[in-house]
């Protein structure tokens, strides 16, 4: 588990000025000890305080299986998974307009399963398993694809993600 400095919000790592560090794996928690819940608490500050949605650990630059979550609408679900995996997902896809802390001011439609089903772990090492749908299906999806070193924009035709490179390269 990487420190984490005292500071309760973290710095993000951008696409496409640390793109390697977004596209390496996270590698699972094997103990669950304070840094954990230090960790998943100062990302849900940070994700706050950036108003999104969920945030992985490898966009604070930390190479962990872990990401939080915090919707409006569906306050009742987990806030924090670690070591998220998900074990069943219905082939009805939706298509939801994504964005992401680590590629600020772009959004694009992306199409993925309605439905998952993920198995985790909270911050404490307790395991659950938790029903998604909807955005909160998308958004865990999403997330779960930064673990694995996969970006919302990998969806997007080769074309597209090469104009979306080269202009916010421009605006650097």
């Amino acid at each position: 588990m990487s420190n984490i400095n005292q500071q309760s919000i973290l710095e993000l790592v951008y696409y496409p000025q640390s793109e390697n560090k977004l596209r390496q794996q996270s590698q699972e928690i094997e103990r669950f000890d304070a840094s954990v819940n230090k960790l998943s608490s100062a990302m849900l500050e940070t994700m706050e305080e950036h108003q999104g949605i969920g945030l992985a650990a490898p966009q604070v630059g930390v190479l962990n299986r872990l990401f939080v979550m915090k919707i409006p609408e569906f306050e009742h679900l987990p806030k924090v998974f670690v070591n998220p995996k998900i074990i069943e997902k219905t082939d009805e896809l939706m298509e939801f307009e994504e964005g992401c802390l680590s590629i600020p001011e772009y959004r694009a439609k992306i199409s993925r399963p309605k439905f998952v089903k993920i198995d985790a772990f909270d911050a404490k090492g307790k395991p659950f398993e938790v029903d998604l749908e909807g955005v909160p299906a998308i958004c865990a999806q999403h997330e779960i694809d930064h673990l694995n070193g996969i970006l919302f924009i990998d969806y997007l035709s080769r074309l597209k993600r090469m104009r979306l490179k080269k202009k916010m390269l421009k605006e650097l």
